[in-house]
């Protein structure tokens, strides 16, 4: 594990108690096999470590004391220890994992399998396979509801959201949506699921007691040819004011209103942008840009990209702890 040195200036305002460190993003850098910890009170990098191959997905452990991030081409998903920073176990994932989702009893992980159309559904405690689920061609977006009864899989190639039942792992609905399903999202009320689009390049908005689709969002950008304008990496706030949607390589943020069901800005962000994650009280964001290998921070009180900060070669994921401990400082 290698941990880059802090600056003295930091270390100084850190240790002086001028400075909240308890919320800190972490990036994966999926060319750099690492992952970049970013002080969310600076914006400046603070840590890089060393983690398993082309790391993607990243999501915390209901504690917020662990992380569990995909290490694609190793074949699983790494156990991250955020106070020591060193991997201390890895769950099995089965092969190519992608992204990740936690279920609301935080003892259970799913797991897209890109390579094999399955659903790998793993418990936590004692690191074993609960069961394999077979879904469409190239699995990737995951979202579980918030009751914990359901989860949604995404395939690319079958172009389906497939659904399914928590309690017997059966797939019993699936939704045809447009070309090449990236990201999911239930809204918090469990009502409603948005899932994106990168090739058709729309946003889908699905009924979940029906699984059918009501209300389908384009995007539109001056300059911008409509096959670059690639929705993946999806966000909603707590107050489902704001759907927010990584444009790809449009470079931009799409912010959709809720209430209105409309488009009604566009931010533009760094090259590539892929994922997105809010600070704890939802007035930051932050996006992963994957070519220009930085991050942009988007002040969300006024819907504007205040800070571009520089990363690892090619950014994915992003998880962002909001009671976590620096750790590791010295080592």
């Amino acid at each position: 594990m290698k941990i880059y040195p802090l600056t003295y200036g930091l270390l100084a305002v850190l240790f002086c108690g001028l400075v909240d460190a308890n919320e800190l993003a972490y990036i994966t850098n999926e060319k750099d096999n690492t992952v970049s910890i970013i002080d969310i009170e600076t914006l400046s990098v603070i840590n890089t470590i060393d983690v398993g191959s082309r790391p993607r997905g990243i999501i915390l452990s209901k504690n917020q004391r662990v992380a569990y991030l995909c290490a694609s081409e190793s074949d699983t998903v790494q156990i991250l220890d955020l106070d020591t920073l060193e991997i201390i176990g890895e769950l099995p994932s089965g092969e190519d994992p992608e992204t990740i989702a936690l279920h609301p009893n935080g003892k259970v992980i799913y797991t897209a399998n890109e390579d094999d159309a399955l659903l790998t559904i793993i418990d936590i405690p004692s690191r074993s396979v609960i069961a394999q689920v077979d879904v469409g061609v190239e699995p990737e977006g995951l979202a579980v509801s918030s009751n914990g009864e359901m989860v949604v899989v995404t395939s690319e190639t079958t172009n389906m959201v497939h659904w399914i039942t928590t309690k017997d792992n059966q797939n019993f609905a699936n939704t045809l949506v447009d070309s090449r399903p990236r990201a999911a999202q239930f809204s918090p009320d469990g009502q409603w699921l948005w899932v994106s689009s990168e090739i058709g390049g729309t946003v889908s908005l699905i009924e979940v007691a029906t699984q059918k689709i009501v209300t389908k969002f384009q995007f539109v950008l001056n300059g911008i040819h409509r096959d670059r304008i690639q929705p993946v990496g999806l966000l909603l706030d707590n107050n489902q004011q704001y759907l927010y949607v990584a444009l790809g390589p449009a470079n931009h943020v799409a912010i959709i209103d809720i209430k209105q069901r409309k488009v009604v800005d566009y931010l533009l962000v760094g090259r590539r942008v892929w994922q997105m994650a809010f600070n704890h009280d939802q007035t930051m964001l932050i996006t992963t840009n994957g070519v220009s290998g930085d991050v942009s921070v988007i002040d969300l009180v006024k819907h504007r990209v205040v800070k571009s900060i520089k990363v690892g070669r090619y950014p994915w994921g992003v998880a962002i702890a909001n009671n976590s401990q620096l750790g590791a400082l010295n080592d």
